[in-house]
């Protein structure tokens, strides 16, 4: 009753949804390093998945790019993407590793979100920085963080759980759980303070002010 209440856009969307989940259930499953239940992603453009390893109740919406890069300029790498239980991501999201990177549960990311654990170096003035080695450096996503439309997680971003990224934020370091990031590059903003249990904004470092 509920499904033939919806409009007509969302009736089709509705139907597009499950016609995803039935295949990934049936066949697609099978191509993964790991999926569970009732895990779906709308038309990606590229997808490695013998890397990924999907929990249930995972959800990409069109366009998602998630890669993991096995070998590049003659060195090798072991990739492993794991995407934890209830992970929602918009449109046209963008997932590179060649190392471990993990997504952890309930995290929500907006559209046009990037999350890598790669750079380029870039020593040698005289090779394209896009064919210079791959330098990788550990990044990972805690869990229930919420990511805006447009966010940047650089290589070597730690994000502890429950973290909130602004829009079209660009970030790198290590951030403790409960804190609210922005900007370019992003900072610390306000984190939630467990003792008078609001947010309240801290200094440069972090600390509580």
């Amino acid at each position: 009753m509920l499904f033939f209440s919806l409009p007509l856009s969302r009736k089709i969307e509705a139907v597009q949804i499950k016609f995803k989940k039935i295949l990934m259930k049936a066949f697609f499953r099978f191509f993964y390093m790991g999926v569970g239940q009732n895990t779906f992603l709308l038309s990606p453009l590229l997808i490695t998945p013998e890397f990924i390893t999907l929990g249930s109740n995972v959800s990409f919406r069109h366009h998602a790019r998630i890669e993991g890069i096995h070998s590049f300029a003659g060195d090798r790498y072991s990739p492993e993407i794991i995407i934890e239980d209830g992970v929602t991501f918009q449109q046209r999201c963008h997932i590179t590793a060649a190392n471990r990177l993990v997504i952890g549960e309930g995290t929500i990311a907006s559209f046009d979100v990037m999350i890598t654990d790669i750079d380029h170096d870039y020593h040698d003035i005289d090779t394209p920085v896009a064919l210079q080695p791959l330098v990788i450096r550990p990044t990972s996503i805690g869990k229930n963080c919420f990511l805006g439309g447009g966010v940047k997680i650089q290589a070597g971003t730690k994000l502890g759980e429950h973290c909130i990224v602004g829009a079209n934020s660009v970030v790198r370091g290590v951030f403790p759980s409960f804190s609210v990031l922005a900007g370019a590059p992003a900072k610390i903003v306000k984190r939630y303070n467990f003792e008078t249990n609001t947010w309240q904004k801290t200094d440069s470092s972090g600390d509580f002010v």
